[in-house]
């Protein structure tokens, strides 16, 4: 399925430029877009799949002319609106807003540093047994999509769909992000770190020995024949 955002080995979007990793900000609200990201977050009314979903959904014109943390900002707009927590018009200020119910749960100064320790992990207990191995030889879903809502998220990737690769690395069971990000429940399975040979993911790729390591969930693989 072609997203958008799926952007990895795609022609004709001009060479990847890498920037000074020295500078975290390259304008004065690029800060004040991560911090009400991550104060939003805090409602506890949406989850990290939830929000990569609803910037994915994001007009291709309008992703395409986006920069990055203005995506950020479309796809919180899109949240705060598709969870109730405001309506379209307060945020387009055609109408005045209302006190919220979650005015209590404001993330305030003293409460950041707490939040920010306690991060997001997405390890899972699960009953689905590991079916692959370090070095293992397995296989990429010949589509990339998600299999149980259509159009939904998945983390799989469109350039390695169908593609060849070897388990490097057991990550144990993890949320599944084709689940959490629609409301069907955390469904942690098998993680793998899968390592793909360049040739394998390109047809002409110019450093034809170098690899790519993707985090792939066991629904997306199958073993190699």
């Amino acid at each position: 399925m072609s997203r958008v955002h799926d952007m990895g080995g795609r022609f004709g979007d001009g060479p990847v430029v890498p920037e000074d990793e020295r500078v975290k900000f390259h304008a004065d609200w690029h800060p004040r877009a991560l911090a009400l990201t991550v104060a939003a977050g805090t409602l506890g009314r949406w989850n990290i799949d939830i929000s990569r979903h609803a910037r994915e959904r994001l007009p291709p014109e309008v992703y395409n002319r986006f920069s990055y943390y203005e995506k950020w900002l479309g796809g919180l707009a899109t949240t705060l609106v598709e969870t109730g927590v405001v309506t379209r018009e307060e945020l387009d200020g055609t109408r005045e807003p209302t006190q919220s119910d979650l005015a209590e749960r404001v993330l305030t100064a003293e409460r950041v540093a707490e939040g920010l320790a306690k991060g997001g992990p997405a390890d899972r207990p699960s009953g689905v047994a590991a079916l692959f191995a370090h070095g293992d030889a397995v296989m990429t879903r010949p589509i990339a999509e998600n299999d149980k809502v259509s159009g939904g998220h998945t983390r799989l990737p469109g350039y390695a769909a169908g593609a060849r690769g070897t388990i490097l690395r057991y990550h144990g069971t993890h949320i599944l992000p084709d689940s959490n990000a629609h409301g069907l429940g955390e469904a942690a399975e098998p993680l793998y770190a899968v390592s793909f040979p360049a040739s394998e993911l390109w047809a002409h790729p110019e450093h034809p020995g170098d690899e790519v390591v993707l985090d792939l969930w066991q629904s997306y693989l199958k073993a190699a024949s």
